[in-house]
């Protein structure tokens, strides 16, 4: 045993008026029912679609959809039924799973982010040689690592917490289980501990993000030279990949790679990462790809079709 008498966590969520929480939960419900609708589209039109499906790209931005889908359920449920009971708590065991699986899908979200620069690096500065570097073997094997290592950074960051004691008090200053919060509630001595979390998230963060720098610091100078149409539709698909990296790693970068403390900073960038990015990522990637909207409208026609009657 480890010393914890601790049962359950109690969040405070958010201190605001009523008016405002309820403000909030219909955002949090906006929010929550784009990640399910529009990442669930994406899923579907690209399995449905052969173009699209045997492309790396799209094959891992279907992937992709799936973690955000997985990423925004960690939470958002749960913060929409506790806003509608104006008072939440979570079990020893809850709080332990929602660590675990945070850190799993945000990590896995991380690494395949990076996987999508290097295939776009592979697509603009590789041409000729693309089909072959990525085809789907190579494709399976960096999203089996892309899991595997967020497993592993999950099961990590879990067991440092779970070797902690908690004996009280049990109140966390946020909607949902996170390490920042958590951590600081432990009754025995935790510099160690966080000096091993950190360093659990800059083995992941880090080397993501100066793999993404060096991607697209050379796509860009590659692009440079190009000012067709070629040259302008890899440019807009780099730019929205670029901007879907920098909503979520902007946030996990303020929040986790700094020593830990508690702010209201780090309750709003856990808002921004756990809902809104998941739910604005297939707006984006929609939006900005003719692709996947033409590929929607066949898919709608095709659906017509069926509902026809014969």
């Amino acid at each position: 045993m480890n010393g914890t008498t601790v049962t359950e966590f109690v969040f405070l969520l958010f201190s605001c008026s009523r008016s405002t929480e309820l403000l909030l939960l219909t955002v949090v419900m906006i929010c929550y029912t784009t990640i399910l609708l529009g990442n669930l589209l994406i899923v579907v039109t690209v399995r449905f679609e052969p173009k699209l499906f045997h492309c790396p790209m799209y094959f891992f931005l279907a992937n992709l959809s799936v973690l955000d889908i997985s990423l925004g359920s960690v939470a958002a449920p749960k913060l929409v039924k506790d806003l509608l009971n104006h008072s939440s708590s979570i079990s020893y065991g809850g709080c332990m799973t929602q660590i675990f699986t945070f850190h799993f899908f945000a990590g896995s979200e991380m690494i395949l982010l990076t996987v999508m620069a290097y295939d776009r690096y592979v697509a603009i500065c590789h041409p000729l040689r693309y089909t072959t570097i990525m085809d789907r073997q190579r494709c399976l094997s960096l999203l089996i690592v892309s899991w595997t290592g967020a497993f592993a950074h999950g099961i990590f960051q879990t067991m440092v917490i779970d070797q902690l004691p908690f004996c009280g008090p049990n109140v966390l200053d946020n909607f949902f289980c996170d390490v920042p919060q958590v951590i600081k509630l432990a009754c025995a001595d935790i510099y160690v501990g966080e000096i091993l979390l950190v360093f659990s998230d800059t083995l992941v963060i880090l080397p993501c993000f100066v793999t993404l720098l060096i991607s697209y610091a050379t796509i860009l100078a590659t692009l440079c030279g190009r000012f067709g149409k070629g040259g302008r539709k890899a440019l807009s698909t780099c730019g929205s990949h670029l901007t879907v990296v920098s909503l979520f790693y902007v946030p996990c970068v303020y929040v986790y790679l700094k020593p830990f403390s508690i702010s209201q900073g780090d309750k709003i960038a856990s808002v921004f990462y756990m809902v809104v990015t998941p739910a604005l990522n297939p707006l984006i990637y929609t939006l900005r790809n003719e692709e996947v909207k033409g590929a929607m409208m066949k898919l709608k026609n095709k659906c017509k079709l069926l509902l026809l009657p014969q």
